[in-house]
């Protein structure tokens, strides 16, 4: 069995953790771990979108690349092979969110995105805000031409996320998404990112670009199951 990551940064009353290649995205296993039923997990239809699913009573498969509910006594999550796994919590409104952030969804601004629904929708405000930043392929093993590269720039402004190596340009999307999330006021001490890279680590995750077509998934997932 793998072990789970759990980020520090939620409180206690919060079930989120990120799995690793054994484990992966298992609802099976993972409903026997948590003890809850099936339908009390929930994973979007991902298709590298920017669809913001609002998760309420109706859990019918939907196509989206984050999800947030406020309902208690559920999992939400979203699989991952490289892209970044992103769990938010707001801890006054209690309102938590799941985001599958590759490049696509970075450039899109998804995570962004998700954060100003919590903010319309629920009236979070940013410094409630809590970020975890599960494993991702890292900056240079995400070596991509520079149409991908303006694509995350236009959406982040200029950082320390890229670098041109031989030729190409390496990108970590999970710093990208970090420099996202502070532009909306998120406290970057209210923010954990994993430094494992999912590329450097096959054995212990699914990695798209290591394993290509046989790779499976892995995921993030939280929830308020009290």
């Amino acid at each position: 069995m793998d072990k789970l990551i759990y980020p520090g940064i939620f409180n206690s009353d919060v079930t989120a953790f990120f799995t690793g290649k054994t484990l992966g995205a298992d609802i099976e296993k993972i409903c026997a771990m948590l003890s809850i039923r099936r339908e009390n997990i929930y994973l979007p239809i991902q298709r590298h979108t920017d669809n913001v699913l609002i998760l309420d009573s109706d859990r019918s498969p939907k196509i989206a690349d984050a999800v947030i509910t406020k309902r208690k006594g559920i999992i939400i999550g979203v699989q991952v092979a490289d892209c970044v796994p992103v769990l938010l919590y707001d801890k006054d409104k209690g309102v938590l969110g799941a985001v599958h952030a590759g490049w696509r969804g970075t450039a899109a601004k998804i995570v962004k995105k998700t954060i100003k629904i919590m903010m319309e929708h629920f009236n979070s405000l940013p410094g409630d805000i809590l970020m975890a930043q599960g494993p991702s392929i890292k900056g240079d093993c995400y070596c991509v031409d520079n149409e991908v590269k303006e694509a995350v720039l236009r959406a982040t402004g200029d950082g320390n996320y890229y670098a041109l190596k031989n030729g190409k340009y390496c990108v970590d999307l999970s710093a990208a998404n970090m420099l996202q999330a502070l532009s909306l006021g998120v406290s970057a001490k209210n923010i954990w990112s994993s430094t494992e890279c999912t590329h450097c680590n096959p054995h212990a995750y699914h990695s798209y670009r290591y394993h290509k077509d046989h790779a499976g998934r892995q995921g993030g997932f939280i929830g308020i199951l009290k």
